[in-house]
């Protein structure tokens, strides 16, 4: 199901909404289509291009959005791969890089996501302890960031206006 990454008068992401929400904001003109797809949404008597972006011709003013840091979100983060070995086969587990008993915290900086055998061999130590390397430096991700690795949605015309990699 394809989904329409909504963006305030200033450009700055809102929500993730369906086409059905999206078409709705635009036909009652609180918004106006960005980008579209190449598809095509017809009625009886009007047909308009499949929106991807849309932005809303008033300014809403938004709460600030807390992503809350669980195992899940660790290992959606790091896009289900080992951040020691590499690999995408699980289970995972989420990892303390600077561990409890030597004054780590739960904090997105320290939480990665890990493998079982890698956990295992890491065990009660530092990477460098460990003889091991990560392979990206963990941190906070953005609550839209998390919405779209959640989704599974790939559309590269958002990436400019969610920052992403």
């Amino acid at each position: 199901m394809s989904r329409v990454l909504v963006l305030n008068q200033t450009y700055e992401p809102l929500n993730i909404v369906s086409v059905r929400r999206a078409i709705k904001l635009i036909f009652s003109l609180k918004a106006e289509i960005i980008y579209a797809n190449d598809r095509l949404i017809r009625s009886e008597n009007i047909a308009i291009p499949e929106p991807s972006v849309i932005r809303l011709k008033y300014y809403v003013k938004v709460k600030f959005r807390e992503p809350s840091l669980s195992k899940k979100n660790i290992i959606l983060r790091d896009r289900r791969t080992c951040q020691y070995c590499g690999t995408q086969k699980g289970p995972f587990t989420v990892d303390h890089v600077i561990p409890k008993s030597k004054g780590g915290k739960d904090t997105w900086e320290n939480l990665v996501c890990a493998c079982i055998k890698c956990n295992l061999k890491k065990g009660d130590l530092t990477p460098e302890e460990a003889g091991m390397k990560l392979i990206s430096k963990p941190r906070k991700p953005t609550y839209f960031e998390l919405n779209i690795l959640r989704d599974n949605i790939v559309d590269e015309r958002w990436k400019e206006f969610l920052y992403l990699k």
